[in-house]
């Protein structure tokens, strides 16, 4: 896709992690680059874990525009920046850095890249209330966007009892105005909290590869019309989990909406180019199928 037109002008981009063989992050961002001729290319780098100091030096001494950072990375690449934004500070994780003029900024675009999926849905996190199942790191992100943004209530269901707590602990230190509470996980529990959410959202890897087929809400009363269900999974695109909420009246959203909004807000960050969204939607549509 890239090889034609690059020059010894071209900027990279990368992405940091392992593995990174599954990304689908080079073909949107070099899809965006084409869109707009921009010369700039974007490449993935499987790095162990004792040489991502190193990797994140030589990219900086490369003078690359910036990196994308994936699993297990997002939190042990901290140390090597310079500086973090705000969201990135709540979050205690970075996916994206920018170098500037030779300053590596360190920024979480995972949180924003969610809300801009839900707005597009007409949902907006002020005065809201949510349902989130899961404390892992892409719950915290979306977790401190949503209080960030001014959610009135969220509710945390998870099985490990000190992640929930120590997301909690920070949700109401930093935003104390956000009513947030955490139970085990339980169906009459999950019922009960979902029937005055906005929405119901799943951030566990339960519905993908070792889990397909799987769902995490095992009692379909859980759902109900006014309820919109998301799951940040996007292969499969609709997972068990939003089958059953669909089959119940359910507005349903996979995760393909946050991958390509926190990729648009990357995108931004180093180019200052708004990133064609539907035709990346598009694309990743198309191969999906």
């Amino acid at each position: 896709m890239t090889s034609n037109r690059i020059t010894g002008k071209t900027k990279l981009i990368a992405l940091l992690g392992n593995p990174v063989c599954q990304s689908v992050s080079p073909e949107i961002h070099n899809l965006a680059f084409e869109f707009h001729g921009l010369n700039y290319t974007y490449m993935a780098f499987r790095v162990e874990k004792d040489q991502l100091e190193k990797a994140v030096e030589g990219l900086k001494s490369l003078d690359a525009t910036g990196f994308n950072v994936t699993m297990p990375y997002k939190e042990l690449v901290l140390s090597y920046l310079d500086e973090i934004t705000e969201e990135a500070r709540l979050c205690n994780a970075v996916n994206t850095v920018f170098n500037k003029n030779g300053k590596l900024i360190g920024h979480n675009t995972d949180g924003k890249g969610f809300l801009l999926s839900l707005e597009k849905q007409h949902i907006i996190a002020e005065g809201n209330k949510f349902v989130v199942l899961g404390a892992g790191g892409a719950s915290r992100s979306i977790v401190m966007q949503l209080a960030l943004e001014g959610a009135t209530e969220i509710v945390i269901f998870n099985r490990s009892k000190p992640a929930a707590l120590n997301l909690m602990r920070c949700v109401k230190e930093n935003f104390p105005k956000c009513h947030i509470t955490y139970f085990e996980i339980e169906m009459d529990l999950i019922k009960l909290q979902c029937q005055d959410a906005t929405a119901l959202i799943n951030t566990t890897s339960i519905g993908m590869g070792e889990y397909i087929g799987q769902s995490i809400i095992t009692d379909i009363d859980v759902f109900h019309s006014d309820l919109t269900v998301v799951d940040i999974i996007y292969a499969p695109a609709k997972t068990k989990l939003l089958q059953l909420a669909e089959a119940s009246g359910c507005n349903i959203l996979n995760g393909l909406g946050m991958i390509i909004g926190q990729g648009a807000l990357a995108f931004k960050i180093w180019t200052g180019h708004e990133m064609p969204m539907q035709l990346i939607n598009d694309y990743l549509v198309k191969k999906s199928n």
